[in-house]
């Protein structure tokens, strides 16, 4: 898929800065797709939704598998680096219950989970860069198109 639109960070508090300005805009019932390697950005990403919602610590999940805080919106944080091969499991654990409409889901290593998410949602691919990282936004879905041309216009002016 190509990227709608690509940004380029040089710190971590760069990072942070486009995740929050992401989440003081979302409304509830987004779900967010995070792609990339260890070390790219996507937890530090995250905690800049979670401030954008009002939620004031957020860490990696990465011993469970979801966990969920409360803001001004519900956010679900999935975090799929454990999972690995079948999935057929995840019904029974109610991982459903996090797509439910009014809450924002943010899935790390949402590669993990292919099969599971709704057909609209925001795709981020994050990348080593040598000065930085690379996040290339891919938007499913014409509420999503909206949203990341929204988002141009604060993160990547005159792109």
């Amino acid at each position: 898929m190509k990227p709608y639109l690509t940004v380029y960070t040089l710190t971590p508090s760069e990072t942070f800065r486009i995740g929050y300005e992401i989440g003081i805009r979302l409304t509830g019932g987004e779900v967010i797709l995070l792609f990339g390697p260890l070390g790219a950005g996507k937890t530090c990403f995250v905690q800049g939704v979670a401030a954008g919602l009002g939620i004031e610590d957020v860490s990696s999940p990465s011993y469970i598998l979801v966990s969920q805080t409360e803001g001004r919106l519900r956010l679900f944080h999935i975090d799929a680096y454990r999972l690995e091969g079948d999935t057929a499991q995840l019904p029974e654990i109610g991982l459903d219950v996090c797509f439910d409409g009014a809450s924002v889901c943010v899935v790390e290593w949402a590669d993990r989970l292919a099969a599971w998410f709704p057909p609209d949602h925001l795709e981020i691919y994050f990348s080593h860069e040598p000065e930085g990282r690379r996040l290339e936004f891919c938007p499913v879905g014409d509420r999503y198109i909206s949203f990341v041309e929204e988002l141009r216009s604060v993160v990547a002016p005159g792109n």
